[in-house]
């Protein structure tokens, strides 16, 4: 396939070029949409549902007030504000799930991609803390370009007729350059260790949620660690340039990308960021890269496919514009970010989430501190008492334990865990409200649980001690971590705490919170 213009994005004999590209885009943000819906048909409710750590409802009606009344909808937009039962949540993510299975399955337009965009936003802007992260905010940017990537009617994305427009590709290879250089630049400006080459001589062992590999990747030889920061370095740093150059160049470019990525995936669980930061990479390449990969009856159906696309419609070219001219605006802000000394990392200028600021690991922990939740059936303030700890599906916890393999799939209370280690209960609240949870013998925090350690039954007391882990050379008696006590981070609670319960009540969590938010208007009289 011959070199183009790199940029010539508006000229129809383009659009020939990525017939293929438009499929495996789609049909790959179609994949990463079913996880992300996975995961809340299985956690929303013990997160924000209505009996969850931190409910929907209350905190909808404390952005209604806070932004007394109808520019709530504006600051923070969601589907949530008509309804917020845990029915409505289930429902929601379910049809997210299933929307998603459609497009994976090849079958996308403009309808069922808007409503995935919509729905995911949704969720994000009432998840709190559990949706504060960068590869969320991301899907939703990633999502909204590809409404204007699919077909506007007809789903069969292998017998569409509409040409793909390339201009949105460019704007995927511009996501691609945000999201790696800000990356990069937030490690050069941040933490020392990125300069020295040394972070990786840390990484691994006190990264949120370390992977199976993690543990052999820590113990390599150090000149590793020095050629891995290197290589992160180009990756983020110097690629993302190439991805606006020559046909070579950017597919190039695009390679080692990927190739950094599936490292990533290799050496720990980051959810589906590494994921979904290989697909909007994907745009870097044209059909003629992704041929190569598929049997000689497919390269004829998609070549048959190529020789019958129309030319765009009027329609089609006035959106393809508008997207362009809105991405170009609201770019504004992240690039000011992205040359600013005090770079922000993954934050949003507008509250759709159209065009994001992106960045990771700026700092990196030099020790591993873990929180790790006890409970006893007995008296606790005997000294003979018998704590069991509960587990959690991937954080570290028995120190026997292999690290677990979880991605692009995400544990959002493991990983909210990770934080709970580097700061405190005043800052984690809802560490507080797992442990009322557990007190009380509510069957759902159990469902984001390994082991319950009391099969179902409620202690009569739950404590939280801190932890600093290290993975064990050698694997001495079979474990791959050893642990040293710090310090209490929760003392022994029980139902009857008097603190305890004031500090409950202040976030109101003693009463069961309501499942719809009243949305009270100026003048209404409620």
């Amino acid at each position: 396939m011959a070199d183009a213009p790199a940029f010539s994005p508006f000229r129809p004999a383009l659009a020939r070029n990525y017939v293929l590209t438009r499929v495996v885009l789609l049909r790959g943000l179609g994949f990463l949409y079913v996880v992300a819906f996975a995961i809340l048909v299985r956690q929303v409710e013990p997160l924000i549902g209505s009996r969850g750590l931190l409910p929907v409802a209350p905190f909808l009606e404390q952005v209604w007030r806070h932004f007394d009344g109808a520019s709530a909808f504006l600051r923070l937009p969601t589907l949530f504000w008509l309804h917020c039962s845990d029915a409505t949540l289930k429902l929601a993510a379910w049809l997210g799930l299933v929307l998603g299975a459609l497009v994976l399955g090849g079958f996308a337009n403009v309808p069922i991609l808007l409503l995935l965009w919509a729905l995911y936003l949704s969720f994000v802007h009432v998840g709190q803390i559990f949706y504060g992260y960068g590869w969320d905010i991301l899907l939703c940017e990633t999502g909204f370009l590809a409404v204007f990537l699919a077909p506007l009617w007809r789903p069969r994305l292998s017998r569409s007729a509409e040409p793909p427009p390339v201009i949105v590709i460019v704007l995927f290879r511009w996501l691609t350059f945000r999201l790696m250089l800000g990356a990069g630049l937030i490690k050069l400006r941040g933490d020392s260790c990125w300069r020295d080459l040394t972070c990786l001589d840390f990484h691994y062992e006190t990264q949120p949620n370390p992977g199976p590999l993690s543990y052999y990747f820590h113990f390599m030889p150090e000149w590793t660690h020095r050629a891995g920061v290197l290589f992160n370095h180009f990756a983020e740093v110097i690629a993302p340039f190439g991805v606006f150059g020559p046909r070579r160049l950017r597919i190039f470019c695009g390679a080692v990308i990927v190739a950094f990525q599936s490292i990533l995936i290799l050496s720990g669980n980051l959810s589906f960021l590494n994921w979904l930061t290989i697909l909007v990479a994907l745009a870097c390449f044209d059909d003629g890269v992704f041929e190569r990969l598929l049997p000689a009856v497919w390269r004829r159906r998609f070549e048959g496919l190529r020789q019958g696309l129309a030319e765009p419609s009027r329609g089609r070219r006035a959106a393809s514009f508008a997207i362009a001219a809105l991405v170009g605006v609201l770019s504004f802000g992240p690039v000011v970010n992205l040359l600013s000394t005090h770079q922000h990392m993954n934050d949003s200028f507008n509250p759709f989430e159209f065009v994001n600021t992106y960045g990771a690991f700026g700092s990196i922990e030099r020790e591993r501190h873990e929180v790790v939740i006890a409970g006893t059936l007995d008296d606790p303030a005997n000294e003979h008492a018998v704590w069991r700890e509960y587990e959690f599906p991937c954080k570290p916890g028995d120190v026997y334990r292999r690290p677990c393999l979880v991605t692009p799939y995400h544990y959002r209370l493991d990983w909210q865990m990770w934080f709970a280690g580097l700061s405190n209960f005043e800052q984690e609240p809802w560490i507080v409200h797992l442990a009322y949870q557990l007190l009380r013998g509510d069957p759902l925090p159990r469902t984001l649980l390994a082991k319950d350690p009391f099969g179902g039954r409620a202690p009569r007391a739950v404590r939280a001690l801190l932890y600093t882990y290290r993975f064990a050379p050698g694997h001495p008696n079979g474990q791959y971590w050893e642990r040293t006590l710090d310090s209490e981070y929760l003392l022994p609670l029980s139902l009857q705490h008097r603190q305890f319960r004031r500090f409950l009540d202040a976030y109101g969590w003693l009463d069961p919170p309501r499942e719809k938010p009243v949305l009270r208007r100026p003048g209404s009289g409620e």
